[in-house]
């Protein structure tokens, strides 16, 4: 009782206090808004749902670059708002098919047609054209834009041209298929020419109002087969103009009823000086400094809306047409004014006006529509709901130029999205867009697009590796193992790439940088499963499979995979609903299994001719069938789904080998130059060892994409060495070699990069199990010369004494440049293998403190660096990064073991 007592007195025990944890603020998302000029966070009105407004096409001609600039661009941002920000977007866009470039261009190529079918006679033909001409040229001689006039200047010369080789066989009365080819020819060169000429005599002839419905209809189904694809999701609705015309009258109506537009001969005009002058409202909002361009105001009235006469029925310059009275040879709606049809940018007032209501949180476009047409937009929407908030967030996509000039379709410099999909994927275009700022301006050239291939290989060999390992069997306890210190850093490395990748997309949607961030994931896991794979040690599964997956997952948000794939690029095809990859691996496996027996049979029974099918297997008969076979000593084969064209592209790329003597220095073609530099002393062409010399002397045990990869012993160099792997027939050692015991061969004394490669465990190289080689292997040398050490360095000892002095001296200089490129790219070898974090650490003489990445901060004194030093070892920094990332993708690749 006593004890109960004091137990009693002392109290329960009871939970300490509590605290959370401090945590961090969340970072918002902060989208460019063209009404600011800044990146302001985005705040929808209504809770998760984002309404969105987005200009289409004017559809009169082939969709270009230029369009998928902006459409791809907006389905990229559609897509992170809506799968990784999780906004209920509705995505709203109009087609613009009432136009005065639609009513021109249909009305010309009716007309021409017209001309076309009562086949007119060359003579007649030559009168027509020269009667084109005139206008033409005075035309020409009025163009002071240089772009433009380059362009008619062209059109000129090419028409004048094909009249000239027309007018002698039409002087001398000549008929049949060579004077009626040459008609067809000026036909087709004038043709431009001649329906603009047409146009001005009998434009105002034509009446039929489907004549001007035509050519919308046609080109708007292409624009929409270019939108799939290119993989751009359709809107949730899709308006057209010619479908809208009953709103819009009500729209201009009820601004003319407000105060704000007047009616003049028929037409109907935005005051935009009373506008400016209401309580509450301000015309020019996106674009301040440009109202008053004469230039820009009447671009955006149409070629057909600036006739002197249409001019003069404005109050003031700068008011334009919300209504316009039709004209004969144009189109027309009945409305309370007379016949008419609507004006450019009244139409998506309306149309969004009606489908949005009030106000939107997001109106996109390119950056050349910003005025007048959606500073025109504004004033007009907000003169109809008396309001200052028509759209609260405007975001325009940068210019495209391509290969550094700019894209007009008037000057006829661009390229359709038809002609850009038959050089690149949908896939690489897309990876090329987000490698640039979707506000900033893309140059689409050679160059960008080479980028986007890279990357698009860098992340397809990783998911091909990831998959082969996923393949490999394990007992179910197997796929979880013991997490070591390069897999605990690896993790650690993968959430702060995440977190990243967050930052930069709550930055703007920033791709480039999340694409810099996933390039650098990547080359870290690659650089993890080298380690592993030179420690003969599986790479961690689960881990592995995580990386893979998010970055799948990022790839599938950004639309750069379509197809349902639960880990990187589906191997399908575009717009198939199969995908190969699980349905012909398995066999593919039992082949793979299978091959691998037969070769370890051949090899203990010396039977080189069944090696050799089973090479011509997987060089010749499986790339053929998009199957890349990857041979690598003491690990099973692995079996990779790759894209036809580039295992054949590979493939003849091999069969080429170096096209001169002296290799360019690159990440693929250094490692071999320091496995075999003497056979870059290539025999003249056509003095090459023939391709039996692969029966004869044995074949490859391994092989990869690239011929080149390690380990060394077993491979044979590219360049006509044979293979040691197999028994050869005795033969004398050549002159002044010593007789080698069985095993690898030594390295000669003479080579510089002895100590290097015997340091780095690159040699001696593992010999086969089968049979050891008899003498180091050889390749052919010059043209009366004996054959050379396959090994690295010069030997002069393996070659017979020359001819002649003049010979020897020769060889020798040839064997010292051979040399030399070889320590330079054993020192390039060496600088690759230093990661940037550590390239400066060593510099004790000179720097005292570093960052976070191993830069330098501080001089010895103490003193901190200056902005150009900083900026100066920035640049040598990334130059490292970019150098040692080729060297991890050696590693990967089983170019460095």
């Amino acid at each position: 009782m006593a004890g109960s007592s004091a137990e009693h007195g002392r109290g329960r025990r009871t939970q300490p206090p509590w605290s959370p944890p401090a945590g961090s603020e969340p970072c918002q998302l902060r989208l460019y808004n063209s009404l600011t000029r800044r990146k302001d966070v985005f705040v929808p009105q209504d809770g998760r749902r984002v309404t969105w407004y987005c200009c289409g096409p004017t559809v009169y001609d082939a969709s270009h670059m230029g369009h998928a600039r902006s459409y791809i661009s907006f389905d990229i941002l559609r897509r992170v708002l809506r799968d990784y920000f999780k906004f209920d977007v509705f995505y709203c866009m109009n087609i613009t098919d009432i136009d005065d470039k639609i009513i021109k261009r249909a009305r010309q190529n009716y007309l021409f047609e017209q001309y076309r079918e009562k086949q007119p006679q060359a003579v007649q033909l030559l009168e027509d054209v020269h009667a084109a001409l005139q206008p033409f040229s005075a035309k020409l001689r009025e163009t002071s834009d240089p772009d433009k006039r380059q362009m008619l200047e062209r059109l000129e010369r090419a028409v004048r041209l094909a009249a000239e080789a027309l007018e002698e066989p039409a002087r001398r009365g000549l008929a049949g298929e060579e004077l009626d080819g040459r008609v067809q020819v000026l036909l087709e060169e004038a043709k431009d020419l001649l329906s603009d000429w047409l146009d001005s005599m009998h434009g105002s002839e034509v009446s039929d109002n489907s004549i001007f419905s035509k050519l919308p209809k046609f080109w708007e189904a292409e624009f929409h087969k270019d939108m799939e694809a290119l993989n751009v999701l359709p809107p949730d609705v899709l308006t057209r103009v010619s479908e809208y015309v009953p709103e819009i009258v009500d729209f201009v109506r009820k601004i003319v009823d407000n105060g704000y537009g007047y009616v003049s001969n028929g037409s109907v005009y935005f005051d935009t000086v009373k506008f400016a002058n209401s309580e509450g409202h301000c015309y020019g909002k996106l674009v301040p400094e440009a109202v008053g361009d004469q230039k820009a105001l009447q671009e955006g009235e149409g070629d057909l809306s600036v006739s002197a006469e249409r001019l003069s029925e404005k109050r003031s310059p700068s008011d334009f047409a919300l209504w316009k009275a039709s004209k004969p040879g144009e189109p027309s709606w009945p409305c309370p004014w007379g016949k008419g049809r609507p004006g450019w940018h009244i139409e998506c007032s309306a149309m969004a006006g009606t489908l949005l209501g009030a106000s939107m949180d997001l109106h996109g476009g390119g950056f050349d529509l910003r005025f007048p047409h959606h500073d025109n937009e504004l004033a007009q929407s907000e003169a109809y709901f008396e309001n200052d908030c028509w759209v609260r967030y405007f975001l325009h996509t940068g210019h495209l130029t391509i290969a550094g000039c700019k894209m007009s379709k008037s000057l006829k410099n661009f390229i359709t999205i038809k002609d850009a999909l038959k050089k690149h994927s949908a896939r690489q275009l897309r990876l090329a867009f987000l490698m640039h700022s979707w506000k900033d301006a893309l140059d689409y050239s050679a160059n960008s697009m080479e980028s986007a291939l890279q990357f698009e290989k860098l992340l397809n060999e990783f998911f091909l590796n990831v998959k082969d390992l996923l393949r490999a069997p394990v007992e179910v306890a197997g796929q979880f193992e013991k997490w070591e210190d390069k897999e605990t850093e690896l993790n650690k490395s993968f959430y702060d790439k995440k977190a990243a990748v967050h930052e930069a997309l709550c930055d703007n949607v920033d791709t480039r940088t999340v694409l810099e961030e996933m390039r650098a994931l990547v080359g870290q896991c690659n650089h993890y499963m080298a380690a592993r794979k030179a420690a003969r040690r599986r790479p961690n599964r689960a881990l592995l499979e995580s990386v893979a997956r998010y970055l799948t997952h990022m790839l599938k948000i950004f639309g750069a995979i379509e197809e349902e794939s639960s880990l990187g690029f589906p191997v399908g095809g575009p717009g198939t609903s199969l995908n190969l990859e699980p349905t012909v691996m398995p066999y593919l496996q039992v082949l793979s299994e299978f091959r691998e027996g037969v070769r370890r049979v051949a090899r203990e029974h010396r039977v080189p001719e069944v090696l050799q099918l089973s090479d011509a297997l997987r060089d010749d008969i499986l790339p053929e069938l998009g199957v890349r076979f990857e041979d690598h000593e003491g690990l099973p084969t692995v079996v990779k789904l790759v894209d036809r064209d580039t295992l054949l592209r590979e493939r003849e790329e091999k069969k080429r080998g170096p096209s001169a003597t002296c290799v360019p220095v690159t990440a693929d073609s250094l490692w071999p130059r320091l496995l075999c530099p003497a056979a870059y002393l290539r025999a003249p062409l056509g003095q090459e060892a023939p391709e039996t010399q692969d029966i004869q002397e044995g074949t490859r045990d391994l092989h990869s994409p690239n011929p080149f990869l390690l380990p060394i012993w077993g491979t044979r160099c590219p360049h006509g060495g044979p293979s040691p792997n197999l028994p050869r027939q005795p033969q004398a050692p050549p002159h002044g070699h010593p007789a080698q015991p069985p095993g690898p061969p030594s390295l000669p004394a003479s080579c510089p990069d002895a100590a290097c490669l015997v340091g780095s465990g690159l040699w001696p190289p593992p010999v086969s199990s089968s049979q050891p080689p008899s003498r180091p292997p050889q390749v052919p040398g010059p043209l009366g010369v004996g054959p050379r050490c396959a090994v690295p360095g010069p030997a002069p000892d393996c070659s017979p004494p020359a001819a002649g002095q003049a010979e020897e001296e020769k060889r020798r200089k040839k064997e010292e440049a051979a040399r030399k490129r070889q320590e330079q790219e054993a020192a390039r070898l060496a600088k690759m293998k230093v990661p940037p974090s550590e390239m400066f650490l060593s510099e004790s003489d000179k720097y005292s403190k570093f960052d976070e990445n191993g830069l330098p901060t501080h001089d010895t004194e103490g003193k901190e660096l200056s902005k150009g030093q900083a900026k100066k070892l920035k640049k040598l920094f990334e130059a490292q990064e970019k150098l040692h990332q080729e060297y991890l993708e050696l590693v990967q690749n089983g170019s460095v073991p």
